[in-house]
């Protein structure tokens, strides 16, 4: 701990993925680093967001197991959610984490300064009267649920925060946003009991995606009883006697206990003193040159407060990137298209690469196969559909791989070594996946891609 402030070769505001990524690497390139951080180190990712609400769908996926034991011949019994004991699986994963975390940071002799930082200058951040002076400055304070202007109040209408610590299961439930993370917690209660239904304002659920993907998982969502309304903005929200009411563009409402919003995260820049410095925001985003360089002084930005794709893995890697960026080792650009993407709702969806729209829009003239999971051995052993679609330049590389199924999370990262390799169809086709494995549909969709289709239908 430090009180007293000093100067250091790196000063991090913001202890999250991209902070503390940063703050490891230029420790370990022999640069001296004061990491800032108002709340806990791990940010948003670990206490708030990949890591407990990943663990609630594991939750989830067990609760969903122990109710379909009976088509894979073991009888089970599901009796109920335990919500306090979801919680304490839940807190226990993120605590042992975050006590790993935290030796991590002292074992590299990173100074930790627990408090609100403010940016005072273009070399300097000042927490509660002590003066962190900076040879480099890293802005890393992350982001927050946008909330449209709506009243939150943690209990009839609440966010992606107060979703994790659910004291209970409600009946029912509306989700604001059919992305990211309104399909993962829409999965969520499905599983622990609840009605569901989504809105979202774009025509397709997980709108970023292939779509295709989307398409499968929708086809999915209505399997289990999630609905969805696709194409219809909401209008307003009130809160009534037993809940909330959502009425949508051209009149539908729609009623439920609770309201989750999840229209996505906002960057956190608001009075921190970037303005002032002559730090330039969009929209509340700091802004930064290909090197995530502010423009400004020796100040870079990472994470979410920049507009990149709001991934810890991208902040992880932002933050190594500037780390050897100040260290002189001219690390090469970030490709934000050969970052891998998950969505860990039931079914997962996965991809990496741009989508056939965005392949047509560069003028790429592509190919296409699409694997149906139907065909793949392991799938059909875990009683999970869905696909693996492959687009390639014609006669030449892999650009997209985009995936819908269970766990297919877990394969994306073959996905992400083919498209940065820049890997020829044919190529993929020569290797042997093991068997029975769903990386299998990777093969397959490659093979039919090449000309020697395998398991394959016309």
């Amino acid at each position: 701990m430090s009180e007293s402030g000093g100067t250091f070769d790196l000063v991090i505001l913001g202890g999250g993925s991209g902070g503390y990524a940063a703050a490891i690497r230029a420790s370990e390139l022999g640069q001296s680093v004061a990491l800032i951080e108002k709340g806990k180190l791990g940010g948003t990712c670990l206490h708030y967001g990949c890591i407990p609400t990943k663990a609630l769908l594991h939750s989830a996926e067990v609760a969903d197991s122990a109710r379909d034991s009976e088509k894979f011949g073991v009888k089970a019994e599901f009796g109920s959610i335990d919500i306090e004991g979801v919680h304490k699986y839940k807190d226990k994963v993120v605590n042992g984490l975050f006590k790993g975390l935290t030796g991590l940071l002292k074992s590299h002799g990173i100074t930790v300064v627990e408090g609100a930082g403010r940016l005072t200058g273009t070399d300097e951040v000042t927490v509660d009267g002590a003066v962190y002076k900076g040879r480099n400055i890293l802005l890393a304070t992350g982001s927050e649920p946008k909330t449209l202007g709506l009243d939150i109040d943690g209990e009839k209408v609440i966010t992606s925060f107060e979703g994790l610590t659910m004291g209970s299961v409600p009946s029912s439930v509306i989700v604001l946003g059919g992305g990211v993370i309104g399909v993962e917690f829409a999965s969520v209660y499905r599983s622990f009991g609840a009605e569901v239904t989504i809105v979202e304002a774009l025509p397709h659920l997980v709108p970023a995606e292939e779509e295709s993907s989307s398409k499968l998982l929708e086809r999915a969502f209505r399997k289990r009883g999630i609905k969805y309304e696709l194409g219809k903005p909401f209008e307003s929200v009130k809160t009534t006697g037993s809940g909330v009411s959502v009425t949508l563009e051209g009149g539908k409402t729609l009623e439920a206990e609770v309201l989750l919003v999840a229209i996505g995260r906002g960057p956190v820049s608001k009075d921190l003193g970037y303005e002032e410095a002559g730090v330039r925001l969009e929209r509340g985003f700091v802004m930064v040159d290909e090197n995530l360089h502010t423009g400004v002084g020796n100040i870079y930005a990472a994470g979410d407060l920049i507009p990149t794709l709001q991934l810890a893995h991208v902040g992880f890697a932002e933050g190594i990137f500037i780390a050897e960026q100040i260290a002189g080792l001219n690390p090469p650009a970030i490709d934000y298209d050969g970052v891998p993407r998950v969505t860990y709702c039931e079914p997962e969806v996965a991809s990496v690469g741009i989508t056939s729209k965005t392949a047509k829009e560069r003028g790429l003239d592509i190919v296409e196969m699409n694997y149906n999971l139907g065909g793949n051995g392991k799938s059909q052993i875990l009683q999970t559909q869905g696909a693996v679609k492959v687009i390639a330049e014609k006669d030449g590389p892999v650009v997209g791989v985009h995936m819908v199924g269970a766990r297919v999370g877990e394969l994306i990262a073959e996905g992400q070594l083919i498209y940065n390799w820049e890997a020829l169809p044919s190529e993929v086709a020569q290797l042997i996946h093991p068997h029975p494995t769903q990386s299998e549909a990777m093969g397959e969709a490659h093979l039919a891609l090449a000309g020697k289709p395998l398991h394959v239908h016309d």
